[in-house]
């Protein structure tokens, strides 16, 4: 699948940090039974290429995608832990060269108009706002609709269940990232069932 399929599969992206590798497995099976089969690993921890390794390999109905992808060696390291797909917060010349030589396609994250402009110079069309609150949120992609108005976003960074709804209303976002469905306290609690609800509620919001 290339990134516009994989954004498209639901109206929201789980941005999950996996910090206890027993977690993995069971959080991707609730989240997928709730409907958010797309799910974005970020690299902010030890355990979190095993986690995805272990999705992959338990959850085969998910999509696993690797987030935080910071520098060109984490694109290796992702796709050898076979990373559906990648999410970086930023885009540099040294990026674009190591997507364009991943296993797997990437939703690059931009934060300004010129940033923007450079992620399209490099062919990318779907693009993460990041962080989306602290850039402007709803105000900014409507603003970068007038002179943008064939890219597609997926806002991220801030997006929680009382402001999805408002960023999905708008014609240029295709999904959001968000964690409000995954909390620290459900996860320490083992509590599948209750996450598992949370993600039918979010999979259930509307796009434009």
């Amino acid at each position: 699948m290339n990134i516009r399929d994989i954004v498209a599969l639901a109206p929201v992206i789980p941005v999950l940090t996996v910090r206890d590798l027993a977690h993995a497995v069971p959080l991707a099976r609730a989240l997928a039974a709730g409907g958010l089969r797309v799910l974005e690993i970020t690299l902010r921890t030890p355990v979190a290429l095993e986690a995805i390794e272990a999705m992959r390999g338990a959850v085969p109905e998910a999509v696993v995608g690797a987030g935080t992808l910071t520098r060109p060696v984490d694109f290796a390291a992702a796709g050898r832990a076979g990373a559906q797909f990648g999410v970086t917060p930023g885009l540099t010349p040294e990026l674009i060269a190591a997507a364009r030589g991943a296993r797997f396609p990437l939703l690059p994250g931009v934060m300004t108009p010129s940033e923007l402009i450079g992620a399209r110079t490099a062919g990318f069309e779907v693009l993460k706002l990041f962080p989306a609150q602290q850039a402007g949120g709803v105000g900014m992609l409507r603003a970068l609709a007038g002179p943008f108005p064939e890219m597609l976003f997926c806002p991220t960074g801030g997006v929680t269940r009382a402001s999805a709804a408002e960023y999905l209303a708008l014609p240029n976002v295709v999904c959001v990232g968000g964690s409000w469905f995954a909390p620290p306290e459900l996860l320490a609690a083992g509590d599948w069932r209750a996450i598992e609800a949370l993600a039918r509620d979010a999979a259930a919001l509307r796009r434009a």
